[in-house]
């Protein structure tokens, strides 16, 4: 007789109610996969087997419930089977569910144990030989862009008649009303992001040749902050007598410039008046458009469904600030577990597939957390039977034991 096979399964059932207790402890877990302990029956040469052992554990890589969450780094991997891949001061990689992420000083984007979550810097596109670097949001001011168009629809009263003055502007000698019928201004930006209150003055004009019959001709001049005209000015005007602009056309739009001044490059803007018209109603401004703006410092940034960080400025403007990217494997049940809500690759696992969000690896939602996957009541339910396994399998020994003092005492 022997004790081997009670044994072994107090052994095998007691390393199941580790794997159940461990499931149940991270129960409340981010990213947590839970874990099941299969075994293997142990035979060697006779036909009575000599118990079981723990074969392998494995880990459910089902995705766990999604939960909203206040912190906008809080980003959760959802429809999808990648993983996150993180790197440590070392450059050793990890791959990891938990999407709970902080910004230090430095801009990077750690987890709770400081490994740095990797991604295509802003400007660089997935792909090719590009390789995921640490991301880094950086506090660093948006450069200004300087304005190189103007897009404007105007409505121009065609009851107007043509200005008893010539228009004239100057430093201190502005233009009078007698000089133009209708003005409005509008801000452009120059190569350093220094505002520019610009003025755009309309005139009506007297026929000319080259006015379509019933036609009217106007011009536009545009005058700096300090009252000059700008380059380019006038800019010539024709309408049909339905009262469409003809001319000029967005393909040859006119432009007014300006010299280089206190250290910024000097200005060319085109100017799409597209859509200006002259009926009989009072003259008015219909829309302004421009494309250049100011610097701005970052407000707040936001993670997208495809892995982009879009920052916010205070220039009203957003700018890219990287992508994360995710990491899928063939048999992601070769995953070596590390602690800390991480993974790392082994041969088994097969190597890493990098790719961005969407498709099979899944979008990505921000503001929100993958809850552990854990079944916690039929963790409960799977924690009896294995406690009643346990006292089975201590049944046996004792039985075994009574029988071998039976034989003692013959």
């Amino acid at each position: 007789m022997g004790f081997g096979q009670g044994v072994s399964g107090i052994n095998a059932a007691a390393a199941n109610l580790d794997v159940i207790g461990n499931n149940i402890a991270n129960a409340n877990t981010v990213g947590y996969k839970q874990s099941t302990a299969q075994f293997a029956d142990v035979y060697a040469g006779t036909n009575i087997g000599l118990g079981t052992k723990v074969n392998t554990v494995i880990q459910s890589f089902t995705q766990g419930s999604i939960s909203s969450s206040n912190n906008s780094l809080d980003v959760a991997i959802t429809s999808g089977n990648g993983f996150y891949r993180l790197v440590n001061a070392d450059g050793g990689v990890y791959y990891s569910r938990n999407g709970q992420f902080q910004r230090q000083a430095d801009g990077s984007l750690t987890n709770a144990q400081g490994l740095q979550l990797t991604g295509y810097p802003a400007g660089t596109a997935a792909g090719g030989s590009v390789q995921p670097q640490p991301l880094v949001v950086s506090n660093t001011n948006m450069p200004p862009v300087a304005t190189t168009k103007l897009t404007a629809q105007f409505q121009l009263n065609s009851s107007n008649t043509v200005p008893a003055t010539a228009f004239a502007s100057a430093p201190g000698a502005l233009p009078t009303s007698g000089m133009y019928n209708y003005a409005t201004s509008f801000t452009v930006y120059d190569s350093l992001g220094n505002a520019k209150q610009m003025t755009a003055y309309f005139a009506k004009q007297a026929a000319g040749p080259g006015t379509t019959a019933g036609g009217s001709d106007w011009n536009l001049y545009v005058t700096d902050p300090s009252g000059n005209l700008t380059g380019g000015s006038p800019m010539a005007m024709q309408f049909n007598s339905a009262g469409v602009l003809t001319s000029p056309t967005a393909a040859t739009a006119p432009s007014f410039t300006m010299p280089a001044a206190n250290g910024a490059a000097a200005m060319s803007v085109a100017v799409d008046l597209t859509g200006t018209t002259q009926y009989g109603v009072t003259s008015g401004t219909n829309s302004l458009s421009q494309n250049g703006y100011a610097s701005g410092s970052l407000l707040s940034f936001a993670v997208q469904g495809d892995g982009t960080i879009v920052g916010s400025y205070s220039n009203q403007q957003t700018q890219n600030l990287g992508q994360i990217v995710l990491v899928g494997f063939a048999d992601p049940q070769g995953l070596k577990p590390s602690g800390d809500n991480v993974w790392q690759a082994t041969g088994t696992s097969g190597a890493p597939l990098v790719g961005t969000a969407g498709g099979s690896l899944g979008t990505l939602q921000a503001n929100a957390v993958e809850d552990s996957n854990v079944d916690l009541s039929a963790s409960l339910v799977n924690l009896i039977v294995a406690q009643r396994n346990y006292q089975a399998n201590a049944q046996t020994i004792k039985a075994q034991d009574q029988v071998m003092q039976t034989l003692v005492n013959m």
